[in-house]
């Protein structure tokens, strides 16, 4: 392969891998998870008075639910990353500058975010448009972040590595978001400048700095990759194509990879729905005693999600290295499975709703950590990990564009929101049937890499 030997399990190396995810979790947490859907779901239910409304929203000539109207922007957003994020890691692998696109993708994650700033609920349309440009930043990076693990870490120590990035990420996002939860219960900056929620739209420009602050660590401690083969002008993204097309090709022939990627499709469907619209759920389906209580539970809930995943990455990563990646995986799934179950007929009342959010959290980060890492184990050997995790990127944005289309459509159709979680249960089933067809056996022999 054409990284070097010696930037393999080089601690230095690894640290400042995993340290991305301590700068960019912030994004996942403070502006799809905790924040910022709360202060959308306000914004769209009150008026300039702080009157309650219907919560519909007027956009495109058409009337939605609010929620309704935020799972289709989701969508969009991922939309967007599924037809540029294959074509960018071809050209990434085949010009050698993955690092590049990296810094790239995160500065516009980071800047995007700081623009949520300017919302206005008047300019509804215009104002999701950082949130679309943050989420392309965000995933977009991602694609390039991933592509490193093969070449910084041996087979053996992938599971580790990804688990330690990812509770990483759950630390650090978890920090920032204390201190934005403090901004907001004491209404620090709202007081301070006398404009109400203004704490709420600091968190935003907090996200935006600590996410490009720490990314810095990470682009000067990381190796520059080294697979460029000297082309520029169009011939570069005509090759970027062909890469594809080549990884394409290869993955009919890679049995267990081509199964593994349809089991992820599916249960991350689960996954990542859960993880967009939980907020917004909880918002409109738990019987909260009022408004007040009602915003402090819910960031509250997310925390206890963050903090139980860091134990739930190490927890399914020594799990693994007992049973096999694959029936770890497989228990997540199930686990999963009566969570949404238990959702949809039972939880109600806020206590119902905090065990709730510790099952998910348990669960959360140990099937994320595990997904990267045995999707890492099953690639053939090759120079082109961008090309490959592009593919791994396309499977999980695409699986969210469905994932949240359907949720929001399906409140759109019925009304109800609960209903769309009946949805949840079936992708998680799907996934399930699926990842019986991948081995265990394939994962920890370096010769299948």
């Amino acid at each position: 392969m054409s990284h070097s030997t010696s930037s393999i399990n080089d601690p230095k190396v690894i640290r400042a891998w995993t340290f991305y995810d301590w700068a960019n979790s912030v994004f996942p947490l403070v502006i799809n998870s905790a924040v910022f859907p709360a202060f959308f779901e306000y914004q769209t239910t009150h008026d300039a008075n702080g009157n309650v409304t219907n919560g519909d929203v007027s956009a495109f000539g058409m009337v939605f639910k609010n929620t309704e109207f935020y799972s289709y922007f989701v969508s969009a957003a991922l939309l967007i990353v599924c037809f540029t994020a294959p074509v960018l890691s071809g050209i990434a692998d085949y010009r050698g500058n993955k690092k590049s696109f990296l810094r790239i993708f995160c500065t516009i994650g980071a800047i995007s975010c700081a623009g949520l700033f300017l919302f206005d609920k008047n300019n509804i349309v215009l104002s999701m448009i950082p949130f679309i440009t943050a989420t392309i930043g965000y995933w977009g990076s991602l694609v390039f972040y991933n592509a490193y693990l093969p070449e910084i870490a041996s087979t053996d120590q992938q599971d580790r590595v990804s688990a330690r990035g990812f509770a990483l990420g759950y630390t650090g996002s978890s920090l920032l978001l204390i201190i934005n939860l403090i901004f907001i219960l004491t209404k620090t900056f709202s007081t301070l400048f006398g404009v109400p929620g203004l704490d709420a739209r600091i968190a935003f420009i907090t996200v935006a700095i600590w996410w490009l602050g720490w990314a810095q660590y990470t682009l000067i401690k990381l190796p520059a990759n080294k697979n460029t083969k000297g082309l520029g002008g169009n011939g570069v993204v005509t090759k970027g194509f062909k890469e594809l097309l080549t990884v394409f090709k290869d993955l009919r022939n890679q049995l267990q990879l081509k199964a593994f990627l349809g089991s992820y499709f599916f249960y991350n469907m689960g996954v990542q729905t859960v993880m967009y619209m939980a907020t917004l759920f909880a918002a409109k389906e738990i019987d909260w005693p009022n408004e007040d209580y009602k915003k402090t539970a819910l960031i509250v809930s997310i925390l206890l999600i963050q903090f139980l995943g860091v134990a739930g990455s190490f927890l399914f990563s020594g799990l693994s290295s007992r049973i096999g990646n694959i029936k770890s995986l497989s228990i997540a799934i199930l686990i999963w499975i009566v969570i949404c179950i238990s959702v949809f007929l039972f939880v109600n009342t806020p206590v119902e709703f905090y065990l709730t959010a510790a099952s998910v959290g348990l669960v959360m980060g140990g099937i994320q950590a595990l997904s990267r890492s045995t999707y890492s184990k099953l690639l053939p050997q090759t120079d082109d990990h961008a090309s490959y995790f592009s593919f791994f990127d396309v499977s999980e944005k695409a699986g969210i564009v469905i994932g949240t289309f359907t949720f929001g459509l399906i409140e759109g159709i019925t009304g109800d929101m609960r209903q769309s979680v009946l949805s949840l249960i079936v992708f998680f089933a799907l996934g399930f049937v699926m990842l019986l067809k991948v081995k265990d056996r394939h994962l920890n022999s370096e010769e299948q890499r």
